[in-house]
This record gives C-alpha cells, structure tokens and sequence, in this order.
C-alpha cells in the first residue's frame, strides 16, 4: 500500500479551517499520512482587507456571519467565539502575519512544527479573539510553543520566510487552488471533499484503493 502525500492549502484566519485540522490529524494518524502544509493567505494585508471587504465594520460583520456556518458544522461549537471577536478592539485580522509564523515554525522544526504553530494561531485568533495580525502576540504564541523568542523573531522578518509564503501561492496558483481549506492527494490528484471525519476516512480510503 503507497504512503498517501497530502497537500492541505489553509488560512490561519479561515474557519472552516479550524474545523478541519483536528480532524486531519485523527486521520493522518490512523492512516499514517504525509502532510505538506500550504500556507495560502486570502488577504494578506490591511489595504487588501479592505479591497475585499470595504470598511472594517462590514469585515467583521461578515465574516463573523461566516463563523455562524462554521461552528455549526464544527465538532466542537463551543470554541468559536464569536462574541468575543465582536467585540475585539482591533480590525479583523489579515493572515500574512500568522503565515510567516507557521514557515518560520516548519523552518526551525518541519512540518509537525508547522502543523503545531498552525492550530496555536487558530486557537488564539478563534477561540481567544487575539490579533494574530499583531507581531508580539505571534511571538508570545511562539514563546508558548517553546521556541526562543529572538529566534523566532529573526526567522520571522527574514525575506527567506516571505518567500517561502508567496512559493506556497505559486503552487497553489499551478494547482488551481483558489480557496481554503484544499486538499489534494499528491499521489492521485484527487481532491478531498471537507466533511465531518468520517466523510474524509471514506474518502482516503478510496484513494488508498487507487494507489494500490
């Protein structure tokens, strides 16, 4: 039986996201899958927030409607916080930031690194209602991963990490991806259809069948 290869495209700040991840790494484990982490950030700076979204206001409105869908397909409802990120003192976070945090992890310590930074940023920006667009809260949420701080922060503003950032994009564009979360089987090309776990499981197993 081959090894699947998965690639899965994500946003810190997508939630539907937030739904897949725990769920990917149930399956990863049981079926012992590669998974290459895509960062492919929908809006990458606060000028592009607004070429998206308009006002600020009218970001948050929205996309907190969209936090609606999400935590009533979610397997755990109660961690989206949607109040709490209403009534936030800061706009709508961008991902660019939380983007080089999770290629600086995967730089330091590979893609479990990766996968671990990824989840931290989404619990802070989700469940905690943190600005993940904000360098030292990034930081601190590295710090709480164990990482060194200067480190960190050096890896971070390297120009090497906005490359790794916008390489992930250039494959994403060669991919066809145009929204997140994707996954597609390297081994297939067969692209995953997000669902609840067991939807997913029926779904690698088929793919393994093809591999075989």
């Amino acid at each position: 039986m081959s090894r699947l290869t998965i690639d899965f495209f994500h946003d810190v700040v997508c939630g539907w996201c937030f739904n897949l991840s725990p769920r990917m790494r149930r399956l990863a484990e049981e079926f012992d899958l590669d998974i290459r982490h895509r960062t492919f950030v929908l809006q990458a700076s606060p000028a592009e927030m607004a070429q998206r979204w308009g006002t600020p206001a009218n970001a948050r409105k929205t996309i907190l409607d969209h936090w609606e869908m999400c935590r009533s397909a979610s397997d755990t409802p109660e961690l989206f916080n949607i109040e709490g990120m209403r009534q936030a003192r800061f706009d709508y976070p961008h991902g660019m930031v939380a983007a080089l945090a999770c290629k600086t992890a995967e730089t330091i310590g590979g893609p479990s690194c990766h996968w671990d930074m990824f989840d931290r940023l989404q619990t802070a920006h989700i469940t905690e209602a943190r600005n993940i667009a904000d360098r030292e809260v990034v930081l601190d949420l590295a710090v709480s991963l164990g990482h060194d701080r200067t480190a960190f922060s050096r890896r971070l503003g390297n120009p090497a990490t906005a490359r790794d950032v916008e390489q992930d994009r250039r494959y994403a564009r060669r991919r066809q991806v145009h929204a997140v979360p994707t996954l597609i089987v390297q081994n297939t090309g067969a692209r995953l259809v997000n669902g609840p776990t067991e939807d997913l499981r029926a779904q690698l197993r088929a793919a393994i069948r093809l591999t075989a």
